[in-house]
């Protein structure tokens, strides 16, 4: 399958700047002022009970970095649909997300995914695309990754790579996040709390890594905040390790890893 141009939106505009803020004073001074756009930002599922979580922060993010003409992308296999789930105009609509401004395609494999990735990421009219990837991805090298980069950075749309029962591999992304499904506080009459994640900023190029937040995303005004009794950035969680393969892991440098 391959992403056809007439199909996508064409009114929107990409948003003005180069970073997307949190509104995190400490996150934020982490990234250098927010998450660059045009750029790749790769999600995994700290296990896997975290999928629903990793992909809650994925669209929570991508969601944010999008206006309010804007339209977010989900590519997926069939293989991922089946064991992930399939994501409901109620739950989009619980994570912000606006009616019409979410469309999700599913191709048969992962060299359909790629392609219609790149294609999906050439549209500047879009707010941010999600490629959801499922095991360890070969096709995925580092030759695909710069591909993706390079049509990510021409059009400045973000790249969320959302990626489960996998393991971090050098890549071209700009930033690499470990995302865990945390407990949420609850509203007032014991009403369910929004969704909470513990995230892990687990690589950043040229920047400060291994840091963690607890994180509450607000749905109405379709952005994150610290959550409650998060406490200060502390380092990685003992029982969750920041594997990090990528061959550098926290050296500031400007290698793909």
């Amino acid at each position: 399958m391959r992403i056809v141009p007439a199909l996508l939106p064409k009114s929107a505009k990409p948003l003005e700047g180069g970073r997307y803020p949190f509104g995190i004073a400490s996150l934020d001074a982490a990234l250098g002022g927010g998450l660059a756009r045009g750029r790749i930002h790769e999600v995994y599922a700290a296990e896997g009970d975290d999928l629903a979580s990793a992909a809650g922060f994925a669209v929570g993010v991508a969601t944010g970095m999008t206006d309010s003409k804007g339209t977010v992308l989900w590519l997926r296999v069939q293989r991922s649909a089946r064991q992930g789930g399939v994501l409901q105009a109620h739950g989009w609509a619980e994570l912000g997300g606006a009616a019409g401004q979410g469309l999700v395609a599913v191709v048969p494999d992962t060299k359909a995914l790629l392609r219609a990735g790149v294609d999906a990421l050439r549209c500047a009219a879009l707010g941010a695309v999600i490629v959801e990837g499922l095991g360890a991805m070969r096709e995925l090298d580092l030759t695909a990754s710069r591909r993706l980069a390079l049509a990510a950075e021409k059009s400045g749309v973000p790249l969320l790579l959302l990626r489960h029962d996998a393991t971090p591999v050098p890549s071209a992304a700009q930033t690499r996040w470990q995302v865990a499904a945390a407990p949420s506080h609850s509203l007032p009459g014991n009403a369910p709390g929004g969704p909470t994640f513990d995230v892990t900023l687990l690589r950043q190029r040229s920047g400060p890594c291994g840091l963690d937040w607890r994180l509450e995303w607000d749905r109405d005004r379709r952005m994150f905040c610290e959550a409650a009794l998060s406490g200060a950035v502390v380092s990685t969680p003992a029982h969750r390790p920041a594997a990090d393969t990528g061959g550098g892991g926290c050296q500031n440098d400007k290698r793909a890893a």
